[in-house]
C-alpha cells in the first residue's frame, strides 16, 4: 500500500473530513474518496464512520492510523539518515501543552530551538482540556496530572503544587480572606473544563478537608486569561505554582492560605508508547525536560 495514502488518511483524520483533506492536497473529492476506498479495500475494513457532519475512525481505524503515523515517522528518519545525514534535525513537531505553561515556559524554549535548527517547524496545540496524542497525531504533550492511560510514556518533570492568590491591589480595596470560609464574601476567578466548571476549590490542613464552593462573574477555559485577570485585580485565582511562580517572586501578586494544601500532581512529558520518536522530536523533549527540571528545583 502507498505510503501516499497513508498520509492521505492521516490528513483526513487531522482536518476533519474528506472535502477538507482534498483542498490540502489539491485533490478532488472523488479522488480522495476512491484513495480512501483502496485503503478499505486493502485491508478488508471500515476505516471511518462518516456522517454530514464529522467523521470518527472506527476500532480499525484507530489502529491504522498510529501504525500509519509510527511507519512515516520511520520512513521520514531513514530519509534524513541517508539524504541528509544522521546530524541533521528537520521536519515538523506536532506538541500540546497548556495555556499559560506554553507561553511562560515551553514558547521561548522552542524559539531558541528553532533558531538552532532551521530546517524544524513547529506545530503547537495550546489547551488546558484534555489532549489525547494518539487520536490527534501529537507527538508528545506537556500535561499535569497522574499518567491514567496505559498506552502513553510520562518523563516526570516535577511536582506541580496548587496556590490561591490575589493582587495586592485586589486585597487592598477588598481585605485578604484567612480562612477557605472567608472565600464566600470575594470574588473568585473561576476554570473552565469543557462543560466543568472548577468553583470546588479543596483544602486541607492536619488531615481535614474543606471543600469551599467559590464565586464569581468571571469564567473562563484560558488558563493565563485567568491569570492576566487576577494580576489586574479583578479576584481571586487557584492556579498552578508553575503558573504564577514569577508574579510571587516579584510581588504582582501575593500568595493566600499557605498553612494549607490545596492538592499537588506530578508534571509529565507524555508520548505514545508504541511510536518510534524521530531525532527532533527526541532532541526537543530532552530540552524542555532539562529546563523543566531545572526550574522545578530553583
Amino acid at each position: 500500500m502507498p505510503l501516499k495514502n497513508l498520509e492521505l488518511f492521516l490528513l483526513i483524520i487531522e482536518k476533519g473530513g474528506l472535502s477538507a483533506a482534498g483542498r490540502e492536497l489539491g485533490l478532488s473529492p472523488a479522488s480522495v474518496s476512491e484513495r480512501l476506498a483502496q485503503l478499505e479495500s486493502f485491508y478488508g475494513a471500515s476505516l471511518l464512520n462518516r456522517t454530514t457532519r464529522a467523521i470518527h475512525l472506527t476500532d480499525e481505524g484507530r489502529v491504522l492510523a498510529e501504525g500509519a503515523r509510527r511507519l512515516l515517522d520511520q520512513a521520514e528518519a531513514l530519509h534524513s539518515s541517508i539524504r541528509l545525514g544522521t546530524q541533521t534535525v528537520s521536519g515538523l513537531i506536532r506538541l500540546s501543552a497548556p495555556q499559560d505553561l506554553g507561553r511562560q515556559y515551553l514558547e521561548p524554549i522552542l524559539e531558541q530551538f528553532m533558531e538552532e535548527h532551521p530546517q524544524v517547524s513547529i506545530d503547537l496545540h495550546l489547551s488546558d482540556g484534555y489532549v489525547d496524542p494518539v487520536g490527534q497525531g501529537i507527538d508528545f504533550a506537556v500535561r499535569y496530572g497522574a499518567l491514567v492511560d496505559s498506552s502513553l510514556h510520562a518523563k516526570p518533570l516535577g511536582e506541580n503544587r496548587r496556590v490561591v492568590c490575589a493582587a495586592p491591589a485586589y486585597l487592598k480595596r477588598h481585605g485578604t480572606p484567612l480562612q477557605p470560609a472567608d472565600l464566600a464574601e470575594h470574588e473568585c476567578l473561576v476554570m473552565r473544563f469543557g462543560i466543568n466548571l472548577a468553583r470546588e476549590w479543596t483544602f486541607s490542613q492536619h488531615g481535614h478537608t474543606q471543600r469551599i464552593l467559590v464565586r464569581g462573574r468571571r469564567v473562563a477555559n484560558d488558563g493565563a486569561l485567568v491569570r492576566q485577570w487576577c494580576l489586574d485585580g479583578h479576584g481571586l485565582c487557584l492556579k498552578s505554582v508553575w503558573d504564577v511562580r514569577d508574579d510571587l517572586r516579584a510581588g504582582r501578586l501575593v500568595e493566600l492560605f499557605k498553612d494549607y494544601d490545596l492538592g499537588r500532581t506530578a508534571l509529565n512529558i507524555v508520548y505514545p508508547a508504541s511510536r518510534a520518536q524521530p531525532r527532533r522530536v527526541s532532541l526537543l523533549m530532552e530540552r524542555i525536560a532539562a529546563r523543566l527540571s531545572a526550574d522545578s528545583a530553583s
